[in-house]
């Protein structure tokens, strides 16, 4: 069984249009009807161009973001229809004990990390908010501080990155931080939202190596998204690939890059230069 199956996922989205002068409404399908497996310990690379629905996809399997049609099943849970006494379907105590699974590293590092908190604390507080709800008796005050000291070195970042504040760091070490707290729950499925887009080449190509150490260390499955060919052929075990919110191809790495079967992704492959990691 797959660890994550994604079955007719459509998102819509109303949207305003004023070109002509008029004000109109309108539809977008930013998602449209796709379906994909995700199997446990595996990369699957998701690429397209900007506004393909790529990251769209990515927040819906979180449920960040909820879904017009379709259906997720974590290891064969209903994730859209999954209900706690008296609370809609996706929320409530079961649903939030399940997000402890399924975590996302955001694409901006500067954004994605609060200006007022110490990195200790960034890092800390998704173990103390779900501290009750997976009743962890080692998670004291030191038990946390521990663990944060651990997730720290895990991503490259020494002891004295503690008490200092985001804007301390480069965006490289952000990201490293935003790394770190995705991790801190033990998750076994992480969506990849464009990790490294925001970062120069030489910087980028360090967070994508260690995402492949720490999916060795830690047994992670990743959904990793992204524009660029060859960060996603480096990294990925298959390759799905989106155009217009639909799903138009999807193979080994090894297919996809070398024997492409859509017109799309051979532009893709035409359009990107290489580059070393």
């Amino acid at each position: 069984m797959p660890l994550l199956e994604i079955r007719h996922l459509t998102k819509i989205f109303a949207h305003s249009d004023t070109r002509l002068g008029a004000k109109s409404k309108g539809q977008v399908r930013a998602v449209d009807d796709v379906s994909l497996d995700i199997h446990a310990g595996e990369t699957l690379g998701l690429i397209g161009e900007s506004g393909s629905g790529k990251s769209t996809l990515g927040r819906l399997i979180l449920r960040l973001i909820e879904p017009s049609s379709g259906a997720i099943f974590f290891e064969g849970r209903d994730l859209v229809n999954l209900t706690s006494r008296g609370h809609a379907p996706g929320h409530g105590r079961e649903m939030r004990r399940l997000r402890s699974d399924l975590q996302i590293i955001f694409q901006d590092p500067f954004a994605s990390l609060d200006p007022r908190f110490r990195v200790e604390d960034i890092v800390a507080e998704p173990l103390i908010i779900h501290r009750a709800l997976r009743h962890w008796p080692e998670m004291t005050k030191e038990g946390v501080r521990s663990r944060v000291g651990e997730l720290l070195r895990a991503v490259g970042l020494d002891d004295s990155a503690r008490n200092r504040y985001p804007h301390e760091f480069s965006g490289g070490q952000r990201q490293r931080i935003g790394i770190a707290r995705a991790l801190a729950l033990r998750p076994r499925f992480i969506v990849c939202d464009e990790p490294v887009s925001a970062l120069d080449v030489s910087v980028g190509a360090q967070i994508v190596n260690l995402l492949a150490q720490l999916q060795r260390d830690f047994r992670l499955t990743y959904l990793f998204i992204s524009h660029s060919m060859p960060v996603v052929r480096y990294l990925s075990t298959r390759i799905a690939v989106m155009q217009r919110g639909k799903i138009v191809e999807v193979g080994s790495t090894e297919q996809i890059t070398n024997h492409p079967a859509d017109p799309y992704t051979r532009s893709l492959l035409a359009a990107t230069p290489e580059m070393s990691l």
